[in-house]
């Protein structure tokens, strides 16, 4: 499974989102899920299976498919909520 954390200029956001969605993913013991960051004018449906994007970008991002909104992009407790609920949808834990 593929994860794209997009942020609207794909640096910093996106970036911090990804290195705490891998820190969830460990302390999950999830293994096999390649994450990754991208600035939504260049994210694509094809990027990956789940994209997590902050609320006001996500109307942007719909055409992408499978989307988690983050209401607080730096709130670790809502991230780890949303990563663990996303990894049981997928039968990873």
């Amino acid at each position: 499974m593929k994860i794209l954390a997009v942020c609207g200029s794909g640096l910093g956001t996106s970036f911090m989102v990804e290195m705490n969605i891998e820190q969830v993913l460990k302390e999950l013991g999830v293994t096999g899920v390649e994450v990754s960051h991208s600035d939504l004018s260049s994210a694509t449906p094809q990027d990956a299976d789940v994209f997590f994007l902050a609320k006001d970008i996500a109307e942007g991002g719909a055409h992408l498919g499978e989307i988690v909104v983050l209401d607080n992009i730096i709130d670790m407790e809502e991230l780890r909520e949303k990563v663990k609920q996303l990894a049981e949808e997928k039968n990873l834990i």
